[in-house]
């Protein structure tokens, strides 16, 4: 029977949830392992390896002209990295922009972007060569330090590390985001990663903190300071994952008559400069920052941005303060050491771990070359050896190439060639025979076995090959060196606090302000301080009339007292302007129910403020405490059934003495210490009433009396400065008020 090619006869059953997971995790394996994170070895990933490869291979060296990047690209996806093309330039591009690397790897010739944030041109537009850390990084390839591996296709190979002794994971860091984990590594200076790990290789059980004498924090591209204690910079590198706080570098340019400017030099890194003064120039558009008056761009190579100031009695550190925590004049840059270790196991290294493992990395790199070379060595002497044979016995070696039909065997059997010398000889131009003299031969021959001889102890001897590598990290940290104009470096560590709270003065530009609510609940701010006396002249909606005016400024905080106990807190700079009716205040926080609002007032006006329930219950508690942080607002008063909220008083500075009166015309005043002061509840009795509740309470001095308006057109007023009568405890029931007190029982 005829066998049949159904795709169906290899269907399998399986959970779809364990067929998933499977293909999932090699999914995620296959982006941890190749594609994302960094090799702890060369500190890259395989698409920025294979482009530095594919440069090589097209002879882009440092002193070769300059190729079209879409050469770089199409070779690189074609041969090494199936991947789209658009996903390698930006690849490629990064490793030329000096803003993103402190050692650029790749000499870029066009528009690669700007610190700004513009994106590079188009691939057929721009040239790029290799740097010389770059081919410092691959030195070596050509002499078997490292393995090659078969490309995608098997058509090539490609390297699977590099060999260099360019530090390059620290110098350039890396970021990269895997399935499940990432890496964020900042770029470092190669002189402090050189003298560390030449410190590690003498040392090898060296604590961490002898580590961070030499390695002070990140060195970036674009300058800037990290303000970060010693000791957080030390744990971050102790543990591998942290975090440091970077600052723009600024100073203060003095003008004519005391005016100045702050000028910023170096902003933070991957920090887009538009980006960044699009930030400020809303900041003053907003009038967030009222101490801001302007900012301009005056950068061109370097960057300078001019910072101007509202007045010249401004404090620069205050201004900027305030930007550093209001804009990314101060951010965060991560720093988590998760890298493939030799093994090609992902896992968050310390930075002795890091240099460790490329320490020896290094130390194989260096024992691999000296193999490589004595091989080398060997098959030369071999043929010098053949050489020198040939040279002694020249004419009988002529009379055989002449003469035999196969000399090649004939020379083997009469001279006790190898195959290898006699292929040599007879390949031989008659050009070289002029050069086959006994002496030249045998010079080249004892130079390269003493090389040879002082290989092989390289290779038996750890601490030869520690010494070697020594001497080579020497070599290239004079390259590199802080005297050189690359390796100087640019990022300082000042350490510095946290910006310092913002006054809110400073944030807010204050200018008296009118606020008015209907009873109705509509709110708005008048400019200036309106006259009180006639708010009969404010226009409301029919029906509404004034409920409430308080003269404030745009810095205040309006506290909204709710009958049911409730407080919310309005800002005064977001209120609705006053040429029309306003806005319902319930679009501004949340009041629950009916809701009905009992007392607005800033909170600024006193530190302390008097709260007292309709049943005669009260307490004393701070202003700011009643600030709400939330549009839903906070309970402070607990009131019980049938009551609610009647009043809030601020205490005035001095008040001693608490005046209550009922709706049964009595009074009773009692020393302001027997209320309690709290945060939030119902309070104690202030006053007993055998019927009704409370009418109204004040504070006062008991020295200097109470004073109230007569009543009627007249507008005289009454002083009552002797009140003793009527002092009693507090919860008394009182008595009836003194001649001429208010027919409304309201002080």
């Amino acid at each position: 029977m005829p066998q049949t090619n159904d795709p169906f006869d290899q269907i399998v059953d399986a959970p779809f949830d364990d067929a998933l997971s499977q293909r999932y995790l090699v999914y995620a394996l296959s982006t941890i392992t190749a594609r994302s994170l960094p090799d702890v070895r060369d500190g890259l990933k395989p698409v920025h390896r294979r482009l530095l490869w594919g440069m090589r291979l097209l002879k882009l060296d440092p002193a070769a002209g300059y190729k079209k990047c879409a050469r770089v690209v199409g070779d690189v996806m074609g041969k090494y990295h199936p991947h789209g093309d658009q996903s390698i330039y930006d690849a490629m591009v990064r490793l030329a922009q000096p803003f993103s690397l402190r050692y650029p790897l790749v000499d870029g010739q066009g528009n690669f972007g700007n610190v700004d944030g513009d994106n590079a041109a188009a691939m057929r537009y721009t040239e790029a060569r290799l740097t010389a850390a770059a081919y410092e990084l691959m030195a070596g390839l050509d002499e078997g330090t490292v393995d090659f591996k078969p490309t995608y296709n098997g058509e090539e190979e490609e390297p699977e590390v590099f060999p260099g002794l360019f530090p390059n994971l620290l110098a350039n860091g890396a970021s990269g985001i895997a399935v499940g984990m990432a890496t964020s590594i900042p770029p470092h200076n190669v002189a402090e990663v050189i003298d560390a790990a030449t410190h590690l290789i003498d040392n090898p059980k060296a604590e961490h903190s002898a580590l961070m004498d030499f390695v002070a924090g990140p060195d970036l591209p674009t300058g800037g300071r990290i303000v970060d204690s010693r000791e957080a910079i030390a744990h971050a590198y102790a543990t591998g994952r942290g975090s440091f706080r970077v600052r723009a570098q600024w100073e203060v340019e003095k003008g004519a008559q005391g005016s100045w400017t702050a000028v910023v030099t170096e902003i933070p890194f991957q920090v887009p400069k538009s980006k960044l003064i699009e930030q400020i120039a809303a900041l003053i558009a907003d009038k967030k920052l009222p101490i801001l008056a302007d900012i301009r761009d005056e950068s061109d190579e370097a960057i300078r941005i001019v910072l101007e100031p509202r007045s010249r009695t401004v404090d620069p550190e205050l201004l900027m303060d305030s930007l550093f925590r209001l804009t990314e004049l101060e951010t965060r840059i991560p720093l988590n050491l998760n890298v493939l270790d030799a093994a090609r196991t992902p896992r968050v290294m310390s930075l002795k771990e890091v240099l460790t493992e490329w320490v020896a990395h290094q130390l194989i790199v260096l024992v691999r070359r000296s193999e490589h070379r004595v091989a080398k060595i060997i098959d030369r002497v071999e043929l010098l050896d053949g050489y020198l044979i040939a040279y002694l016995n020249l004419d009988r070696v002529i009379q055989i190439i002449r003469e035999e039909d196969e000399p090649k065997a004939v020379m083997m059997a009469e001279f006790g060639l190898t195959d290898r010398q006699a292929e040599a000889i007879l390949n031989m131009r008659l050009r070289s025979l002029r050069k086959l003299e006994e002496m030249q031969i045998r010079k080249e021959r004892d130079g390269l076995e003493k090389e040879r001889a002082e290989l092989e102890k390289l290779i038996e001897s750890p601490a030869r090959q520690r010494s070697r590598l020594k001497k080579d990290l020497a070599t290239l940290r004079d390259r590199y060196g802080p005297e050189t104009e690359l390796g100087a470096r640019r990022t300082l560590i000042l350490e510095a606090g946290p910006a310092r709270d913002i006054p809110l003065e400073a944030m807010i530009e204050r200018e008296p302000i009118t606020v008015i609510m209907s009873r109705r609940g509509w709110i708005r701010a008048m400019k200036g301080h309106v006259d009180l006396a006639n708010p009969e002249t404010l226009k409301f909606k029919e029906g509404d009339g004034p409920a409430f005016t308080v003269h404030a400024q745009t810095t205040d905080k309006l506290l909204v007292a709710a009958a049911n106990g409730r407080f919310y807190t309005l800002a005064a700079d977001k209120l609705p302007g006053g040429r029309g009716f306003g806005e319902p205040i319930r679009l501004m926080v949340d009041i629950e129910g009916e809701g009905d609002i009992v007392a607005l007032l800033p909170a600024s006006r006193a530190a302390k403020l008097l709260l007292a329930s309709s049943d005669g219950r009260g307490f004393v508690t701070s202003a700011a405490g009643a600030v709400a942080e939330t549009r839903k607002g906070k309970q402070v008063v607990n009131v019980r059934a049938g009551a609610h909220l009647a009043l809030v008083r601020p205490i005035e500075e001095g008040d001693d003495y608490v005046a209550a009166v009922g709706d049964n015309r009595k009074m009773v005043v009692f020393p302001l210490a027997e209320l309690p002061e709290m945060h939030r509840g119902q309070g104690v009795q202030i006053q007993r009433y055998r019927d009704g509740g409370l009418s109204d309470a004040r504070t006062f001095r008991f020295a200097e009396g109470m004073s109230w308006e007569m009543g009627g057109d007249s507008g005289r007023m009454r002083t009552e400065t002797d009140l003793s009568a009527w002092r009693a405890a507090r919860g008394a029931a009182g008595r009836m008020p003194p001649v001429g007190f208010p027919r409304d029982n309201k002080f």
